[in-house]
């Protein structure tokens, strides 16, 4: 019989979609108070593969991913994307621009084997967390690389953001290595 048994810790990161590209600096200095020291960014990449938030944020979207040097507890995943569903509240309330939601933060983690992302929507391969928040595995590290699922968001399963997540990987394999 299997014992159960505590989670590693695992990598935080954060991806940003906004139009108006300074407030990714305002997220993640908000973000890195809360979690702290951010180790890695991604280049800022042009969001084109959907028209889904075109409505509440606006054309020209671009998106960025932050991570964090001090590993979580993956159960802490719920308590993060609570929090930054806060954060995107506060931030609307403070932009006063002509769009409803001016910033999209969806946290996520990385372990050796996979990429999960947070979200509150339910759907039939998301698992529920608790307090009204799912999440679902996105990619798979196999072979060397991550690979896609059929759910797997288009933008997730592109060369660039799937070089950004293996870099990701490396920076958390050294810090999983005993000293």
């Amino acid at each position: 019989m299997a014992k159960a048994c505590e989670p590693k810790p695992v990598k935080c990161f954060c991806g940003m979609l906004a139009g108006d590209v300074s407030l990714f600096d305002v997220a993640a200095g908000r973000l890195a108070e809360q979690y702290g020291e951010i180790d890695a960014e991604s280049e800022t990449f042009d969001f084109d593969f959907t028209d889904y938030y075109k409505e509440e944020m606006g054309p020209g979207l671009k998106k960025k991913f932050v991570s964090f040097r001090d590993l979580i507890d993956p159960i802490d995943l719920v308590e993060i994307k609570l929090a930054t569903n806060d954060l995107e509240s506060e931030i609307a309330g403070q932009a006063g621009g002509s769009v409803a939601r001016p910033i999209n933060l969806d946290p996520g983690y990385l372990t050796l084997s996979k990429l999960v992302l947070a979200t509150a929507k339910d759907y039939s391969h998301r698992l529920y967390l608790g307090r009204g928040i799912y999440a679902e595995v996105t990619l798979r590290y196999q072979g060397g690389r991550f690979v896609d699922w059929p759910w797997t968001y288009p933008d997730y399963k592109t060369p660039e953001y799937q070089a950004f997540f293996k870099r990701l990987r490396g920076i958390y394999v050294a810090q999983c290595r005993p000293e």
